[in-house]
């Protein structure tokens, strides 16, 4: 059911590629709360760029899931498949909604439908767990995002995303850059500092839950949401001075993640904060405000995407063939695994922005976007972070393949687990040679 349901609806979207690129908004109303104010999807570039990769992701996740699910003998694992499509279903309600209003219910829906993956195990750990994930995110929702949203719409009278923005001559200087302030972190899904604990507090999960949560659905909801404010309300000619403090958020959150990672002996939490800091990459790249920098946030949604979900499944595989979960306990293990610590690789490459791996070409387009606006701070951020990647990653790799470990007698996990990684590994390389689709889209965002 979960793989069918996941290839029917990849295909269902699939087929809005060429339209789309041609120009077409597909729209649809599905109601009217009151005068001016609807529930309205609307399918375009960007939102049909996150569609595909949720619902593409899905069908990998399902796979890969079904083998880590059996062989853990998980319980409740009906629960699980309902709750992971109804996640799934809401981050693409995300995609395509055609104002804030709609965004803000699916992105609401999204929120509770994963809290009881996060809390599958049922235990002390993971309800703690996800009681921070619950509180974080809805409390940023509702006391920021929601203000936000009333803000703008009282300012502009519409909730509508509109190329260019809806706020430009309604709000300028302080209130402009309050308002801002609102919504990013409001979108507590995009996990800027400090609106960020739920991200490592949803490591409780089992492990494709965590790869949902970090690659597919939920983080990708935050930033994805992030960029269409900033392309669709504020849009690009709102004056850069609204935008220069969350630059800086954004650069304190990308070295403060890295750090925390760096000194991370559990490997889930170091691809946690892992994810805190690429994330804020997109952010960084969509405050730079030049159309090359908002490619290379697009495009960093996508290679973010194939390369975490790559190293998450990884790291389940560890768990579920030898019962490893610190970086310590990893030497010798990649002679036993080889498929998956060479998949782990190519994900470890792509989070450094190293070819031929898809994040170096949406850090390139990020770097050239900066250049291009002489944006000094961005391009010394995305240096250091760069350096930090490849120090919390390449040492994994490193005790994998070349130090000596116990002679333990265990394989690769199932074959499902081990054919989803390698999958998602081979898009990851692949997204480096052929971007032309995510680029093509990438590039008419906004317009």
């Amino acid at each position: 059911m979960t793989l069918g349901g996941a290839a029917a609806t990849f295909l269902s979207i699939l087929r809005f590629v060429e339209p789309v690129l041609a120009g077409e908004r597909p729209r649809l109303v599905l109601g009217e709360m009151m005068p001016g104010l609807a529930l309205v999807l609307e399918l375009e570039p960007l939102g049909l760029l996150f569609a595909l990769i949720a619902a593409g992701l899905w069908l990998v996740s399902g796979l890969y899931s079904i083998g880590y699910m059996r062989g853990n003998d998980e319980v409740h694992q009906t629960r699980f498949y309902v709750c992971f499509a109804l996640a799934i279903a809401s981050a693409i309600g995300v995609a395509l909604a055609g104002n804030l209003l709609t965004l803000y219910l699916f992105y609401e829906a999204l929120t509770l439908i994963t809290w009881p993956l996060v809390t599958h195990h049922g235990d002390a750990e993971a309800q703690r767990g996800g009681r921070t994930y619950l509180g974080v995110l809805l409390a940023s929702s509702l006391l920021f995002l929601l203000p936000a949203m009333a803000a703008t719409w009282w300012l502009s009278g519409t909730l509508d995303f509109r190329p260019g923005g809806i706020l430009a001559g309604h709000a300028s200087g302080g209130a402009a850059a309050g308002l801002l302030a609102l919504y990013a972190f409001g979108i507590g899904k995009a996990a800027l500092m400090p609106i960020h604990r739920w991200l490592p507090a949803a490591m409780v999960a089992p492990t494709p839950v965590s790869a949902l949560l970090h690659a597919v659905a939920v983080v990708k909801a935050g930033v994805f949401s992030i960029v269409k404010v900033v392309v669709y309300v504020f849009g690009f000619d709102f004056g850069a001075e609204a935008f220069t403090w969350l630059t800086w958020v954004a650069g304190f959150t990308i070295v403060a993640a890295s750090i925390v990672a760096l000194r991370s002996d559990n490997l889930k939490r170091r691809l946690a904060y892992s994810t805190v800091s690429q994330l804020s990459y997109v952010v960084l790249a969509a405050a730079v405000l030049t159309p090359l920098s908002l490619a290379g946030a697009v495009l960093h949604i996508a290679a973010h995407a194939f390369g975490k979900i790559t190293l998450f499944f990884a790291a389940g595989a560890v768990y579920t063939a030898a019962h490893k979960t610190e970086v310590s306990q990893l030497d010798g293990v990649g002679r036993r695994m080889p498929w998956t610590f060479a998949a782990f690789g190519v994900g470890a490459l792509s989070m450094i922005g190293l070819p031929p791996a898809a994040g170096f070409v949406s850090k390139w387009y990020i770097v050239s976007g900066a250049l291009a606006a002489e944006h000094w701070l961005a391009l010394a951020l995305i240096s250091a972070s760069t350096l930090l990647n490849a120090g919390y990653f390449l040492p994994i790799v490193y005790r994998a393949f070349f130090k000596e470990g116990k002679d333990e007698d265990h394989g690769e996990a199932p074959w499902t687990m081990v054919a989803a990684l390698v999958a998602t590994a081979a898009l990851t390389v692949a997204m480096f040679f052929w971007a032309e689709l995510p680029l093509a889209l990438a590039r008419r965002v906004g317009a």
